[in-house]
């Protein structure tokens, strides 16, 4: 088995597989109950697959999974990682401004959330490679001092490989907390080195939003589209457009003919440099 080590990205970044981030793994889905799923597939782009069997997931349950990875990515996976509740809460950014606001709920939060994703069975494939096994393995608290040790499955290193991966900007996602859709897209589009138009149908499915899951009729489902895309999809880009100027990165979009969401974003240095790497490909193929 090769190095089970993950890739060492920087502290302003959070490292997470592109096919969790093209698919509704991690929803952008309403608080409340959540439906328990066995064995189904996840809504995904082309050239990724998820079968997922446990609770359905939403975005703060990606925080917890992402500040997880950050915290492992200096261990060999399978090693202990190692943290205390209020430090793992403020890696997250919970707990205000400057993480000073961590009460109880906060810590009985994190205690779900951790039983949630161990609760998970998913077999992930992307590329050559499928990861199949819980989004954490195990967890240990200590109730005296409330530390804990964490375990994440080696074989993840899977979903890790070079291109397989994406360095999301923490401090944008940060900043969308509380909005939820708005991190999705986020997410999402920060897998794509040059965005291609999306229809506002497809951006519905993959982000796993129940919106319109009732509609019985064409008429409903259309009435329940266009309702989802000027009251939450529309939002949430403008909310991300807003976020993304703030932090000095640019990030513009446009809804045009037939539904089709056009977004322009600036690509990362790691992304720039593979999309040299396709136009020398294409032309020394020419």
């Amino acid at each position: 088995m090769a190095d089970p080590q993950l890739p060492l990205w920087p502290e302003p970044v959070r490292g997470v597989p592109n096919g969790v981030l093209r698919s509704a793994l991690f929803g952008a889905i309403k608080r409340g109950k959540r439906r328990f799923i066995e064995r189904e597939p996840i809504a995904c782009l082309k050239g990724v697959s998820i079968i997922y069997t446990g609770p359905r997931l939403d975005q703060s349950d990606l925080d917890v999974w992402e500040g997880a990875l950050h915290l492992a990515r200096t261990v060999k996976l399978g090693n202990r990682i190692e943290f205390t509740e209020k430090g793992f809460l403020r890696l997250i950014g919970r707990g205000g401004p400057s993480g000073d606001n961590i009460g109880k709920s906060d810590r009985e939060w994190l205690r779900k959330v951790l039983a949630r994703l161990t609760a998970t069975a998913v077999e992930v494939t992307q590329g050559p490679y499928t990861y199949g096994g819980s989004l954490i393995d195990e967890y240990f608290r200590d109730n005296t001092n409330s530390r804990y040790v964490v375990i994440l499955n080696p074989r993840m290193k899977a979903l890790f490989n070079r291109d397989s991966y994406t360095r999301v900007d923490w401090g944008i996602r940060h900043a969308l907390i509380g909005h939820p859709l708005a991190q999705w897209l986020h997410g999402f589009y920060s897998t794509h080195a040059a965005p291609i138009p999306y229809k506002v149908e497809t951006l519905h499915r993959l982000c796993g939003s129940e919106s319109g899951e009732r509609a019985k009729t064409d008429a409903e489902r259309h009435k329940a589209m266009l309702g989802w895309r000027d009251d939450s999809l529309i939002p949430a880009l403008c909310a991300l457009e807003n976020v993304s100027s703030q932090a000095g990165q640019h990030f513009a979009w446009e809804i045009g003919g037939g539904g089709l969401v056009c977004v322009n974003r600036a690509p990362t240095a790691s992304q720039q440099k593979h999309l040299r790497g396709k136009t020398a490909r294409r032309k020394r193929g020419g």
